[in-house]
């Protein structure tokens, strides 16, 4: 294939109603979701935490628990829910419930109420746990394997842009003079967009009509994984998103206290180094259908770890400097100045760049090896399990750092486990192949 088909089969895929529509739904919720919390953080940490006498601190830790728990509670029933029901009418059902949910949010910003807004973050998650599995398992129904490397990356692409603006702007507008006014009117007028978008996504074959409810979350988490285990490749490239969720909660949540105490920038270059990862994310999610030229293969997913793990090393030593002294953080403008920063911002973008290298491809392999009838469910499963490596990260980071580690120091460790993430994904590709190569010779 040569590389005018592949670029033509990857951004073609915008010109396609099998394609589009999904895309912008994704898009607009994935926008509203970190629009609203950027938001109400913001909102609680400088006005609503005084007047409540709630610990802003504890309130924003806490926020993140609210909005993945529901991950860890519905997964498994949206992936029951996916194979049951026609899934783009499931879509729409989704987004109808996200334009509720955000009307409600109107009220939680007027009322001041951080109990009203830390439920209506709940019930967020929830609308995106539902959502999750839907996202994923109408690819592979609408488009040929050949399209999966380049529709997984536009995802990730409008996933991450779409969590950098969300976050920026959310921010900027919460605290301005309009500001509870625009938040509320912008958080219902991106629902109904979304509700919008998503008339036009084409139906898709119903998996299992008859399908029962089973509503046990913890024997149904379990079965999930049970289904998926005996799948050694589908199995280990969940296993290996999930370490991709840990790594990046590592580093995105640490980026306000990196900036802060160990470069002395404020919080504008803390928004820098978002910004750097997100299109970092999106340059490597577009390359990568390049290099396996719409080829559903995890041939460079461990290279990618390991390039992970040598631009962490590398800013560890790029942010070894003395404490900075005195009350005055360096700005923007400031901070570019210097060689050793830019070097900093570099190895950031090389970091996201080989991560988007590393995931586009374990969500295809998950794609199209699950089966039609499995898919809703492996997805499901790989929500779960996203959900526990970012709990499991927070605890991690928050336990080093009690423990004495510096912000580095963590970053260093992250690298080391990668590593060793990489070396095992490197045994499971090579033994993959082998397989199939015994299995193409019978």
């Amino acid at each position: 294939m040569n590389e005018n088909i592949v670029k033509k089969s990857q951004f073609s895929l915008f010109k396609s109603r099998k394609f589009l529509p999904l895309f912008m739904t994704m898009f607009l919720g994935a926008f509203n979701d970190n629009f609203f919390k950027s938001a109400m953080v913001i909102l609680i940490t400088y006005r609503l935490a005084d007047k409540s006498g709630v610990d802003a601190r504890i309130a924003v830790t806490a926020a993140a628990g609210v909005f993945i728990l529901p991950f860890v509670l519905f997964s498994a029933i949206a992936g029951q829910m996916a194979d049951k029901y026609e899934r783009s009418l499931l879509v729409r059902h989704v987004k109808i419930l996200e334009i509720a949910v955000m009307s409600g949010a109107v009220a939680g910003f007027y009322t001041g109420s951080v109990w009203i807004l830390m439920a209506i973050l709940f019930l967020m998650g929830a609308q995106s746990a539902l959502f999750g599995p839907l996202k994923y398992s109408i690819l592979p129904q609408h488009l040929d394997t050949s399209e999966l490397i380049g529709a997984n990356a536009l995802i990730e692409m409008g996933t991450f842009l779409a969590i950098l603006l969300g976050t920026i702007f959310g921010g900027i507008f919460v605290l301005g003079e309009w500001g509870l006014a625009m938040v509320s009117f912008l958080v219902v007028g991106i629902a109904v967009l979304g509700w919008t978008a998503s008339l036009f996504i084409p139906p898709t074959r119903v998996i299992d009509p008859f399908l029962e409810f089973r509503f046990n979350v913890f024997k149904e988490t379990w079965t999930l994984i049970k289904n998926v285990w005996p799948r050694r490749d589908i199995f280990l490239s969940i296993m290996a998103i999930s370490w991709f969720y840990f790594v990046g909660t590592m580093f995105l949540s640490q980026f306000p206290t990196y900036a802060k105490t160990v470069i002395g920038a404020d919080e504008m270059v803390a928004t820098l180094f978002l910004a750097v990862f997100s299109i970092g994310i999106g340059a490597g999610s577009l390359a990568c259908n390049g290099l396996l030229k719409g080829e559903v293969s995890g041939e460079y997913v461990p290279w990618a770890a390991l390039g992970i793990a040598a631009s962490s090393v590398l800013l560890y030593f790029a942010g070894i400097r003395d404490m900075p002294k005195g009350d005055t953080l360096m700005t923007i403008g400031q901070f570019i100045r210097s060689p050793q920063n830019v070097a900093v911002l570099s190895c950031f973008l090389a970091i996201s760049f080989f991560g988007g290298l590393y995931i586009v491809p374990l969500y295809a392999i998950i794609q199209s090896r699950s089966g039609e009838d499995k898919l809703a469910g492996v997805t499901a499963c790989c929500n779960i399990m996203d959900s526990a490596f970012m709990v499991i990260s927070s605890l991690a980071a928050a336990a080093m750092l009690r423990s004495g580690f510096t912000i580095p120091q963590i970053f260093l460790v992250t690298a080391a486990l990668t590593i060793i993430v990489s070396f095992v994904i490197k045994t499971a590709v090579h033994d993959q192949m082998q397989k199939n190569r015994e299995i193409s010779s019978e």
